[in-house]
């Protein structure tokens, strides 16, 4: 059977099922994101969490059952940071090998769209020790920009890529707890 599976399949991509390095073991694809600009006429369905002086918000979708959700900001935030989701990666056939493929626009450039996906890390900093060892290139380090604990690295095709520990984001956006 396998020797009649399409390119796609998992009997043809080597490393599709591999077992998972034991550094990275604990990490998890925690959310994609993408820019809206109507999220009354885009969303039925919304969970939103506001940035006042950064002046933006995030809507956070999912198919957790809603009476399991926090009330507390604070659990909320961590609940919210520690949500798994699943993620598209769209491969079109032949770019790998089209000397005239340009790839694609990663959205954080003019004109803007897509933003990034977000992997939740055991510690932001140990992470971030581990891409720099592998030579990745980050557009943001965790003590970059205005939010600290956070980073940002970028793939081979130019997405953005967060990485954050859940710990730390309620932190950054609730404050220290007392």
């Amino acid at each position: 059977m396998a020797a009649n599976a399409g390119p796609e399949s998992v009997a043809n991509n080597p490393g599709y099922c591999d077992s998972p390095y034991a550094a990275t073991r604990s990490y998890f694809l925690q959310q994609t994101m993408y820019r809206i600009k109507d999220p009354k006429a885009s969303l039925d369905l919304i969970k939103r969490l506001d940035f006042e002086e950064a002046k933006f918000s995030l809507y956070f979708l999912g198919y957790e059952n809603p009476e399991t959700i926090p009330n507390d900001s604070s659990e909320k935030t961590a609940f919210l940071f520690n949500c798994k989701a699943t993620l598209d990666l769209t491969h079109n056939w032949g770019t790998e090998s089209d000397p005239d493929f340009k790839g694609y626009h990663n959205g954080n450039s003019d004109p803007r769209g897509y933003g990034h996906i977000g992997i939740t890390v055991d510690d932001v900093y140990k992470a971030c020790e581990g891409f720099e060892k592998l030579g990745v290139e980050f557009a943001k380090r965790p003590d970059e920009g205005r939010m600290k604990g956070l980073a940002f690295i970028k793939d081979p095709d130019g997405y953005w890529i967060e990485i954050f520990d859940f710990g730390r984001m309620s932190g950054l956006i609730n404050g220290p707890s007392s």
